[in-house]
């Protein structure tokens, strides 16, 4: 499956997630895709304040962070909602 990772620069928080993310990904195979939301209006207004999201673009599911190591992992196996 492949994800989003809905982010932009300068941002702490997503630096953080990215780090949890590439911590997860190394134990199960999953391909992220970074999006920078300031290249587009549209994302502005939908993640502005919630950033960092990560995104199933399978089933349109959402996690917003924060988010642990466990937590994602359950999210990513589609344990969790």
């Amino acid at each position: 499956m492949s994800y989003v990772l809905f982010s932009t620069e300068a941002c702490h928080l997503c630096e953080l997630a990215q780090q949890v993310i590439v911590d997860v990904a190394a134990s199960m195979p999953v391909e992220i895709y970074i999006e920078d939301i300031s290249e587009s209006e549209s994302l502005v207004q939908q993640y502005g304040t919630r950033i960092p999201v990560l995104k199933n673009e399978t089933n349109g599911r959402e996690l917003d962070w924060p988010f642990t190591h466990s937590e994602l992992l359950k999210w990513l196996s589609g344990q969790q909602t």
